[in-house]
């Protein structure tokens, strides 16, 4: 049976960028480790508000905690990794992809699979905007987590079969990331001329995330895509407009690599990513 944290609880947030920087603001005194120093968060967010938090940073994390919240970058989370000196109680990764929950249950005791679903950039340091009509993390164990969350106004839920934490979340991610990265293009565009490479994408990886024992509702994905606002655009595609590294291989790479240990064929996905990694420096 899972034993509950009594609060106080000890927080530690791991990359203060739009994930890390909103978990900081809202969640009572939160450590925020970053490499430049921090004393406030300004969130400006149509879900929790605006509001101005001062927070504690450092560089490393040498003492106890016992919630680390990893929100760095696929492409930067072995350096940050570097940075933590203790053996937090939970780690509760955020990160997109997959591949990174065996890799951190590597070097530390207890990683809990999760994602979040939220569109939150960083401005400028220390002011992060939550700008999408949704927001929620799942949790494939440790409900006293998702109270910490909940009461903080962020709504969380435990759902107890990883993969369908993992994948339910990819399944959505990999066609907009792909599509709207190789396209250079928002998804209100990909939608009315790359409709049929943005629904191939979801029925390729949805069939390898059944082979990795998660249940995605295709029809349901589709019409939610159909829903989302026309200027929306993943985090991979800002990242490549700015010339910023990108989440590729840990995005369509993993589904990649799932598929071909499935022996599941994702023809589409192979050639959105190849598309993206053509254009790479």
């Amino acid at each position: 049976m899972t034993k509950y944290v009594s609060p106080p609880v000890n927080v530690a947030v791991l990359g203060p960028g739009g994930v890390g920087g909103l978990l900081a603001a809202v969640l009572p005194n939160a450590l925020v480790v970053s490499r430049s120093p921090i004393e406030e968060i300004r969130l400006r967010s149509v879900i929790l508000g605006d509001r101005s938090t001062a927070v504690r940073s450092t560089r490393r994390l040498d003492e106890p905690v016992d919630v680390l919240f990893v929100a760095t970058k696929a492409t930067g989370l072995a350096d940050a990794v570097e940075r933590i000196e203790t053996q937090p109680g939970v780690v509760v990764p955020l990160l997109n992809g997959f591949e990174h929950i065996p890799w951190l249950r590597e070097r530390f005791a207890d990683v809990v699979a999760a994602t979040i679903r939220v569109e939150a950039t960083r401005v400028a340091p220390g002011v992060i905007e939550q700008t999408s009509p949704f927001l929620r993390i799942e949790l494939s164990a440790h409900p006293e987590v998702a109270e910490l969350l909940n009461d903080a106004g962020i709504p969380a839920v435990v759902v107890e079969n990883e993969a369908q934490v993992m994948w339910s979340k990819l399944v959505r991610l990999n066609a907009i990331a792909l599509t709207t990265t190789a396209f250079r293009a928002p998804i209100g565009t990909v939608r009315d001329h790359h409709r049929d490479d943005l629904l191939d994408v979801v029925r390729e990886t949805a069939a390898v995330a059944a082979a990795e024992g998660a249940t995605v509702d295709v029809p349901a994905i589709a019409q939610e895509l159909r829903e989302a606002h026309p200027e929306l655009l993943s985090s991979m595609a800002r990242d490549a407009a700015a010339g910023r590294p990108l989440e590729l291989d840990a995005i369509g790479g993993a589904v990649l690599r799932a598929g071909a240990r499935h022996g599941i064929a994702t023809p589409t996905v192979e050639r959105l990513v190849e598309a993206i990694r053509s254009e790479l420096p």
